[in-house]
């Protein structure tokens, strides 16, 4: 085989401290596209609320604004993949920045349903490409050595894009309560319209650094490589790499295409399958730990954190402490895992990691357990409650109204209770929040715009298989209406303190090696485009958790869906003990070899 060598046809960057600052600028730029990432996902939740009370949209446009970077993401998740080995990661990365930016002018200065959906579509589209192509130009254009550090800041980074999302959230919740009290409503409207448009301005400047470093990164050699570049390859190497690394990754490079070479036949066709071993196996390993580390339950863990702590006995206030703590833990932990994962190595945290997450959550799931088998299904009463007219139910629940509804089980609670009730129009379901006899003022409101999506496209997302014409015109059925007793505050923190032995568990191993797992384990023939379906499929599994949990919740209780999330885990624990590779410190190159069964 012919040593390639190129030295004298490239610049000289051999310099240590050229290459070291190349490298840290490079994980600065790979971070900021985790931070946006991170944003995408967290941004709304401090928005929602000021949206909610000055845009005047109904509760199903205002879900489909919330849902409709989940669209977005699919969308270009489906197709990142091609579109990287087309254009490139650097082109992609640049064009995924600039959509992010594009977006926020689209949202900040909306006065229209249609803008504001465009907008977080826009976002979704630029998530969903961030999620495919940052890890993926990082896999190759990090050393080995460096390669878990790499995509762990990617996921640091996109952790502390939720904390910053959270306390943006919080901060500005501080301003709308100082305003309140001066008692001036046309004040408190204006300030909550600048409130949520502010929030997402304030996401803006990251975007933007993103676009700029983008520009100035090199392109991912192996991309080079794969489109006959050889010498750009090399250049691009160089940057981060000694000499003698940049030569030995290229002769590598070189091998790979020597031996996809060899697998085509005298008639030009490539007998070289992709339902060989070496492709299906580490394609369907990196499937099944992207669809367990969803199946964690994290996503939904996180986002109904303040529901889940108020049911598990904190207040309101109390709960929404409680999410800013379990935020702050996910970003700390990740810190550590950044730390170990070049050290012990993606198998070793990954199988600590989910072990961890399974005591968590069957310790989680056992005392919800303890708590829901005194619940009381009161959901005859409810529907006595139903306006006959226009099929909406208000009810204010207090101790002596939750008194009137248990009446015929013959049951009383004596300490504070929830309520939650599962209810459907037609094909469609839909839950309420949890509202406690304790507050003042608890409310809830079912109405048939809560639950029946106002347009085709909303109603395929939401049950594809539904007949909304029906649904439009169905009466209220109430499926539960579930009073359950508060348990003490202590019970509460309790369990607020395993669920963030849970996220600490998630940090330190599944929430950095995924991102790994996915970039490391494809071999270069079809890494992009594997990716891509992974992903997809990590976000089917997202979604239908997401259409899922409430109803389950409800109907079932808290303790059900955790007790399912620890079942999964397990499948993730025994995938990445005992036939998940340990990838630390291997090239691509090594790794695709070993999955080809040698050695």
């Amino acid at each position: 085989m012919v040593k390639i060598n190129m030295m004298n046809s490239v610049p000289n960057h051999s310099g240590a401290a050229g290459k070291s600052g190349y490298n840290r600028f490079l994980l600065f730029v790979a971070g900021l596209g985790g931070l946006l990432f991170g944003v995408d996902v967290g941004i709304i939740a401090g928005a929602l609320p000021y949206l909610e009370a000055t845009s005047g949209l109904n509760a199903n446009q205002l879900s489909f604004i919330v849902a409709a970077v989940l669209l977005g993401g699919v969308i270009s998740t489906l197709f990142a993949g091609a579109l990287a080995d087309f254009f490139g990661r650097k082109n992609m990365m640049i064009f995924s920045g600039v959509l992010f930016v594009v977006s926020v002018p689209a949202i900040a200065l909306s006065h229209s349903y249609g803008a504001l959906v465009f907008g977080r579509l826009l976002q979704g589209v630029s998530g969903g490409l961030i999620g495919v192509v940052v890890p993926l130009y990082l896999a190759e254009c990090l050393s080995a050595s460096a390669r878990g550090k790499g995509t762990g800041i990617f996921q640091w980074l996109l952790t502390l894009g939720i904390v910053a999302a959270a306390v943006i959230g919080f901060y500005f919740s501080g301003r709308v309560e100082a305003v309140a009290k001066l008692g001036d409503a046309d004040k408190l409207f204006a300030f909550k319209d600048t409130a949520w448009r502010s929030i997402f301005w304030v996401s803006l400047p990251p975007g933007i650094l993103f676009v700029i470093g983008a520009f100035l990164v090199s392109e991912s050699p192996r991309w080079l490589f794969r489109c006959g570049k050889k010498t750009a390859a090399l250049a691009a190497l160089l940057r981060s790499r000694s000499d003698e690394q940049a030569q030995m990754e290229l002769q590598e490079m070189e091998d790979i295409a020597t031996a996809e070479k060899a697998g085509k036949d005298s008639a030009g066709k490539n007998s070289d399958s992709l339902f060989q071993r070496k492709y299906i196996l580490p394609f369907v390993l990196a499937c099944i730990i992207l669809a367990c580390n969803q199946a964690t339950g994290v996503n939904s863990i996180i986002g109904y954190n303040a529901t889940i702590l108020i049911q598990a006995g904190l207040s309101d206030k109390q709960a929404h402490l409680g999410y800013v703590i379990l935020t702050v833990v996910n970003f700390l932990m990740t810190i550590g895992a950044i730390a170990l994962v070049d050290r012990k190595g993606r198998k070793f945290l990954l199988s600590v990691g989910s072990a961890g997450v399974i005591v968590s959550l069957l310790a989680v799931g056992i005392i919800f357990h303890q708590t829901e088998v005194q619940r009381v299904d009161v959901k005859d009463a409810m529907q006595a409650q139903v306006n006959s007219s226009n099929q909406t139910v208000v009810v204010e629940f207090n101790d002596v109204s939750a008194a009137i509804f248990l009446v015929p089980s013959g049951k009383t609670i004596a300490q504070p209770k929830t309520l939650v009730v599962i209810y459907s129009y037609g094909d469609f379901h839909a839950a309420t929040k949890v509202v406690r006899s304790d507050d003042l003022g608890a409310k809830l409101t079912i109405d048939r715009d809560s639950c029946v999506p106002a347009t085709k496209v909303a109603a395929f997302f939401k049950n594809p298989f539904a007949d909304l014409a029906a649904a439009r015109v169905a009466p209220l059925k109430i499926e539960n209406a579930l009073i359950t007793p508060v348990p003490s505050a202590q019970n509460g923190w309790l369990t607020a303190l395993l669920i963030y032995c849970f996220m600490a568990s998630f940090a330190i191993g599944p929430g950095v090696c995924v991102w790994l797992a996915l970039s490391e384990l494809m071999p270069t023939r079809i890494r992009s485009n594997g990716m891509s379906v992974a992903l997809l499929i990590n976000i089917a599994i997202s979604t239908t958790i997401a259409a899922v949990f409430l109803p389950t919740v409800g109907k079932f209780g808290y303790s059900t869906m955790f007790f399912v999330f620890a079942g999964c885990t397990v499948v993730y624990f025994i995938t990445a003990t005992f036939f998940l590779p340990e990838t630390k410190g291997k090239t691509l190159e090594e790794i695709e070899e070993h999955f080809e069964g040698k050695k």
